[in-house]
């Protein structure tokens, strides 16, 4: 098996794995897909739209030449069923909506203005009826709309509601101190969260909860759209919640974090929720934060000074 079968069949895997736990039980597959798993292994098929190149059997999909007797070995790639070779791209119309749309970049006047159009349909937003009744403001985001690091967090609560800002209350002052402490300013990086609205807790004067799985699937092309336009090089998913909305992932953030991930293209870091350090004081905890978070400068290439290395170790 080549790298490149393996990495798509992982990548494969694991997207079927995310539907599943999202509670999906059927895939769209295109009719020339179907068409292409049918055909014979040797028959020369035509090429599918938006899928991988075809070779001639002298060419390998690395550029490289193949000799006539690997051709004919049955277990070279080339000479795979096509069935088996085919398997992955039986799911390429379903990942790609997964994976952020190929667009030209856009000038920066085009970019603020589409910004600015997708702002405002999500504040007029009313998909989700309970939330649009009770919510106070739509909480769209805040930062640059050219941060090379996004965070994103679950949805806005009370505080946040009533300042149509995220992440302003005890848990957004602990975060934006673990921004500057990156060597980050907070307005030059993205913040959003999954719901743009504070869900509804009817029949409680205050406090909050978790968004639903409908509700955050609901919610989510407009945080795509932020994540297409903005193009973040890094993008650190706060707590369990945010990775279930992104990713399907529901097994607990402890198992999650400090090991990326991908979201859209572009590298995802899960790590703790700032709520969850204000809970657990314990310096470990905050230290597993720290270890992400220079995971994260390291992707984005920035240098760290020895203090930030050793941030919260004893001693």
């Amino acid at each position: 098996m080549t790298d490149a079968y393996g990495q798509l069949l992982d990548a494969t895997i694991e997207y079927v794995d995310n539907l599943k736990a999202r509670g999906v039980r059927f895939v769209p597959v295109s009719p020339a897909t179907l068409a292409a798993l049918k055909q014979p292994a040797r028959e020369e098929r035509p090429a599918l739209a938006g899928s991988r190149p075809q070779y001639t059997s002298s060419q390998s999909p690395t550029g490289q030449t193949v000799s006539e007797s690997e051709i004919r070995n049955p277990k070279s790639e080339m000479t795979r069923p096509a069935a088996e070779l085919a398997l992955p791209m039986a799911f390429s119309d379903a990942v790609a909506a997964e994976a952020a749309p190929s667009k030209p970049a856009l000038t920066p006047e085009a970019k603020a203005a589409a910004f600015a159009e997708l702002r405002q349909r999500a504040l007029a937003c009313v998909k989700c009826p309970r939330l649009a009744a009770a919510r106070k403001t739509v909480v769209f985001g805040v930062g640059s709309i050219d941060a090379e690091l996004m965070f994103v967090g679950e949805a806005p609560g009370t505080e946040e509601d009533e300042q149509a800002e995220p992440f302003v209350g005890r848990a957004g002052q602990l975060l934006t101190k673990i921004i500057q402490t990156m060597g980050f300013a907070r307005e030059s990086v993205y913040i959003a969260n999954i719901l743009k609205c504070r869900p509804d807790t009817p029949g409680q004067s205050g406090g909050n909860r978790k968004p639903t799985s409908v509700e955050m699937q609901t919610c989510l092309p407009y945080l795509q759209e932020q994540i297409d336009l903005i193009q973040p090089k890094v993008i650190v998913a706060l707590g369990g919640t945010a990775m279930e909305g992104l990713l399907g992932k529901t097994i607990g953030i402890t198992k999650l974090r400090g090991q990326w991930h991908t979201y859209r293209g572009i590298p995802l870091m899960p790590t703790y929720h700032p709520a969850y350090l204000l809970r657990n004081q314990a310096l470990s905890e905050k230290r597993k934060v720290w270890e992400d978070m220079l995971q994260v400068l390291e992707k984005l290439g920035h240098p760290i000074s020895p203090k930030q290395r050793n941030y919260f170790l004893k001693g």
